[in-house]
């Protein structure tokens, strides 16, 4: 064979036999390696052919869109996000609004399905959906325009003033929120792009914030993720698909045109990581009352352990500090709770900032009013995490349910 010209007997081959490389090299976890594999072979052998280890594609993977709930609530969070909120044009009314919605949902439909919007220029970036999701949010001035003012509900406004917030008009309000997730970052990229054109005559970019967890397939399914502070964040939500979840998720038929959708706070929450880096562990592990090797509450030994508040040390302090974020955002209330999908983000510092980090906090419930706000206030009152973090945006969003497959969302609020 042409392949073994100059091998012969007692001779050994200078690198690795054509054969070896054209059956794709090393096997991951084999037992010999390309060059080790091919000095244990005796005089005239061919080393075997070693099949490729091709890791599993999850471009392809798809969420549904159209149901009676919106999907990006109870799904699995996605590895990234982007969160846009857009102000309507003077002008723009009831009429424009349902024109809008419609070609929205049509063109996230396509894009969720692994098709191209339907003016796409650029229709092979969406042929990737990596679980893509996109949700829809209506902020006041929104459903004013839509359904008049009596149909604005009377939480859909500016939460209450809490004194640790230090609010940027640039990461607060909006007449509309889309919120896109999915794997692949340039998935994103591309649907945030396809949809703000298609907002273009009817609304402006009031602000976006993107955010991050980790990649597709660095942890198992259902991992809880952790924040920029190394902490577990999120391990007393509640299960999807569960009675609970049901109902401290989702809207009732009392809603209205909201029934079977739910309701939305989006907080941009800055994180001082360098203040931070100069606590010690046992420090930061008191200000969370958690452990931050695997978030078991001070008096546990695994993340879901429930917290007992009532332990205390050899001379009577409390094992959880009453000061620590996982009591202040205890309720003895049980309805007082909500879903939170976190995600990070990491901008460019600035002031010789070593780090400019934070958490984009997202926060599902049926009311605002009655679970998100007294959670909140008691956070404001005495949480210790206070010390190093800070809230610099704020927004309320109302989440229309989903719809049947030749719909659109918002239908409900504009029948």
């Amino acid at each position: 064979m042409a392949a073994d010209q100059g091998a012969g007997p007692g001779r050994r081959r200078a690198g690795p036999s054509r054969r070896l490389l054209v059956g794709g090299g090393v096997a991951a976890g084999g037992a010999f390696t390309a060059i080790g594999a091919d000095q244990m072979l005796g005089p005239g052998e061919d080393a075997p052919v070693v099949a490729p280890v091709v890791a599993p594609l999850h471009g392809g993977r798809t969420e549904p869109f159209h149901g009676a709930r919106q999907a990006g609530i109870a799904t699995t969070p996605q590895a990234h996000a982007t969160f846009l909120a857009l102000d309507l044009h003077d002008g723009v009314d009831r009429d424009a609004i349902r024109r809008m919605l419609r070609i929205l949902t049509d063109d996230a439909d396509r894009l969720t399905r692994g098709e191209p919007a339907l003016a796409d220029s650029e229709p092979e970036l969406g042929l990737v959906p990596a679980r893509l999701t996109v949700t829809f949010g209506f902020g006041p001035g929104l459903v004013a325009r839509a359904a008049g003012d009596a149909a604005v509900p009377p939480w859909l406004r500016a939460l209450p003033a809490f004194a640790v917030d230090r609010l940027e008009p640039a990461w607060t309000g909006g007449d509309l929120l889309l919120h896109i997730g999915a794997d692949d970052p340039v998935t994103v990229a591309h649907t945030t792009r396809m949809l703000l054109k298609d907002c273009r005559g009817f609304a402006a970019l009031r602000w976006r914030q993107s955010g991050f967890r980790r990649s597709h397939g660095s942890e198992p399914t259902g991992t809880t993720m952790r924040n920029l502070f190394g902490q577990i964040d999120g391990s007393a939500n509640p299960t999807p698909g569960t009675a609970e979840f049901d109902r401290l998720v989702w809207c009732g038929d009392d809603d209205g045109w909201l029934a079977g959708g739910s309701t939305l706070v989006v907080r941009r929450i800055a994180m001082d990581l360098d203040k931070w880096d100069r606590l010690d562990r046992s420090g930061r592990e008191q200000a969370v009352g958690r452990s931050l090797s695997n978030g078991a509450p001070l008096t546990g030994s695994r993340e879901h352990d429930e917290p007992d508040f009532t332990a205390t040390t050899a001379i009577g302090f409390p094992v959880i500090p009453e000061f620590s974020h996982v009591r202040r955002a205890r309720s003895d209330n049980p309805a007082e709770r909500i879903f939170r999908r976190a995600y990070n983000y990491d901008d460019g510092p600035t002031g010789g900032q070593v780090s400019n980090s934070g958490l984009l906090f997202a926060s599902y419930q049926a009311d605002v009013t009655g679970q998100f706000v007294p959670i909140q206030r008691r956070l404001a009152e005495l949480d210790l995490l206070n010390e190093w973090i800070t809230p610099v945006g704020s927004a309320v969003f109302a989440l229309p349910p989903g719809c049947a497959r030749g719909g659109f969302v918002g239908e409900t609020l504009l029948a």
